[in-house]
């Protein structure tokens, strides 16, 4: 199923600054929340308490799938979003440890890649170098996969990284700014016609495109927050302004964001938008949307197995998209930019919030 598990892989990220200035829990929850696993008094910050309801979620503890026409499919996409949020909430490290280990096992990091022959998709090696520099692997002998390398091999004469399969090429921005951003963190640093590329592509409003090969550009949120993180960490601040302006612009009076189309806020553009914002130091916004996060998290007042889970919108929890909404959402709860982003120093456990004997 290659173009399914591409599709899944992509639909899907200053910290000291932020601890000081995001509050421990939102005035909406239950009472202040405490660690089961260790006696302390200490309060459980929100994106701490939603990674450690995603590290629960893992099937076999170590990786997530996705449910098809009643099959159950790996999903290393996934598994790469929640391996990314361990990291930004600074916990759930053990976790973190075993998906990372599942995702480096030589069958599962092909069948999120391509063979390298026939098969190389670009924004799967560009997630996953990125998850491989989070956690601080080598990323040029990942599942026996030289990512930098696989991921330059993949970069066109124009500056865009294409996929080169022989179901068609699904490469699009999101792959674009991830691939900009993993290659900033290597030693080469990211080409030049490739950040070239993505800031070329900015719409006349200042938001960018999901997809490159569109008629009219129409400019998406999600992919707007990429592109700014990617540009930022390239030097190209009047575009990534640009950018920011956009998305503050298109803001919900809730504080959250919606995806291209919509009306109504929803936690993984919420957080990806949040996490921009906040690293960028646009702090109005961003603590807008880092509140409307929180509104959608699951408190005392739920049932205990979603405590700490972020519903994807305000209709209600709904497990079959809250492992998503929630490993998104975690990165704007944390305000930590994508190519900062280090697992180095996170705890091993996976906090619970420690409600009141009465919540039920």
């Amino acid at each position: 199923m290659p173009v399914l598990r591409r599709s899944l892989g992509l639909l899907a990220t200053p910290a000291l600054a932020l601890a000081a200035t995001l509050p421990a829990a939102a005035p909406a929850q239950a009472a202040p929340a405490a660690t089961a696993t260790a006696a302390t008094t200490a309060t459980v910050r929100p994106d701490a308490a939603a990674a450690g309801w995603l590290a629960r979620q893992l099937v076999d503890g170590d990786h997530f799938e996705t449910v098809f026409d009643g099959t159950a499919y790996p999903d290393q996409g996934l598994t790469v979003d929640a391996v990314l949020a361990f990291a930004a909430s600074h916990g759930s490290d053990r976790a973190a440890a075993r998906a990372t280990a599942w995702l480096a096992r030589p069958e599962n990091t092909a069948g999120y890649l391509g063979d390298g022959t026939t098969e190389a998709y670009a924004g799967a090696t560009a997630k996953l170098l990125l998850a491989a520099e989070v956690r601080g692997e080598n990323p040029a002998a990942f599942g026996g996969v030289d990512l930098p390398a696989r991921l330059r091999s993949l970069q066109t004469p124009s500056g865009r990284f294409s996929d080169r399969s022989q179901w068609g090429d699904y490469s699009n921005s999101f792959g674009q700014s991830l691939a900009v951003i993993a290659l900033v963190r290597t030693p080469a640093g990211a080409p030049a016609a490739a950040v070239d590329f993505l800031a070329g592509s900015q719409c006349a409003d200042g938001g960018f495109p999901v997809s490159f090969d569109q008629g009219a550009c129409t400019a998406d949120p999600d992919a707007t927050a990429f592109a700014v993180q990617a540009l930022k960490a390239t030097g190209r601040d009047a575009k990534a302004a640009a950018g920011l302006n956009w998305l503050t612009a298109h803001q919900n009076a809730d504080g959250g964001f919606a995806a291209a189309g919509a009306a109504s806020s929803n936690a993984n553009s919420t957080g990806l938008a949040t996490e921009s914002l906040l690293a960028a130091g646009r702090l109005g916004a961003g603590l807008k949307g880092w509140s409307a996060l929180v509104k959608l998290q699951q408190g005392c007042a739920a049932d205990p197995a979603v405590r700490g889970a972020v519903a994807y919108d305000a209709t209600g929890f709904d497990p079959g998209n809250a492992a998503r909404a929630t490993a998104q959402a975690v990165l704007g709860l944390s305000g930590t930019p994508l190519v900062s982003l280090s697992a180095h120093g996170a705890r091993s456990s996976a906090p619970v919030l420690a409600c009141p004997a009465a919540a039920h």
